[in-house]
């Protein structure tokens, strides 16, 4: 079968790696992010066939559209990745109703309509693979993320409902949990830190490398092998695969 993949937020981080590997791997990859510049990088960085198309997928219409092209150009899509993703740290108090709903959106229902989108090609043709980057913010609760963390507990829900829904269909959903990668999102959390607390951003950083028992962050690259675990195999659905130097032990 000649697969086609779909990765959103490809244009950097995980995504990114996510894109690389795939494609490494012999499937022809559908880029996916805001931004075209960042999609012409990933795709200069992939050994084969890519197509980027830009695209905000908390707009509806948007993933409509994303993956119209993909069809059109392509074919149906047989693996989707869904990587974007963003973060957001304040005291509960000090979250607005905008800053609720925008983790939502993007962390939550957009994977959500993705998977609508996608699942009935998948379910017809008895093939295909889901992977949702999700976070060890999935598995607990962290203090000052309360509208993160909920997002990223509800993508869990998500998956495992859509796995056991499809079980049996040929087509597996599943969630990859990095806890702190070394990637653009964490930069800016590094930076977050150095604004309130008057570290400076190796201090910052040598404090989240630290809460992971291995002692560093994760790379992106740890990431995207663990999304190509998911990926090769028919036997794993419906599970949290945690990259995470060993934080969250389950």
């Amino acid at each position: 079968m000649d697969r086609i993949a779909l990765v959103t937020g490809a244009g950097s981080g995980i995504g990114r790696a996510a894109a690389i590997r795939l494609s490494r791997a012999g499937l022809r990859v559908v880029l996916s992010s805001r931004r075209a510049d960042a999609l012409a990088a990933t795709a200069a960085a992939c050994p084969g066939p890519t197509l980027a198309v830009p695209a905000d997928v908390t707009d509806p219409s948007a993933v409509d559209r994303l993956f119209g092209r993909a069809e059109h150009d392509w074919g149906a899509v047989g693996v989707l990745i869904a990587s974007a993703g963003a973060g957001y740290s304040a005291r509960i108090e000090r979250t607005s109703d905008a800053d609720w709903n925008r983790m939502l959106e993007l962390n939550l229902t957009a994977p959500f309509r993705c998977l609508r989108r996608v699942v009935p090609a998948m379910r017809a043709r008895g093939y295909g693979r889901v992977v949702v980057i999700a976070s060890t913010a999935s598995r607990v609760g962290e203090p000052y993320l309360a509208a993160y963390t909920a997002s990223k507990h509800g993508v869990l829900g998500l998956v495992r409902a859509v796995a056991a829904e499809l079980a049996g269909t040929g087509v597996t959903v599943n969630a990859v949990c990095p806890g702190f990668v070394d990637t653009p999102m964490t930069a800016t959390t590094i930076g977050n830190i150095v604004q309130k607390t008057g570290r400076t951003a190796e201090q910052a950083r040598s404090a989240l490398e630290a809460r992971q028992p291995i002692g560093r962050l994760i790379t992106p690259e740890e990431v995207a092998d663990a999304v190509w675990f998911c990926v090769a195999s028919e036997a794993i659905t419906g599970q949290a695969v945690n990259v995470d130097g060993g934080t969250v032990q389950s």
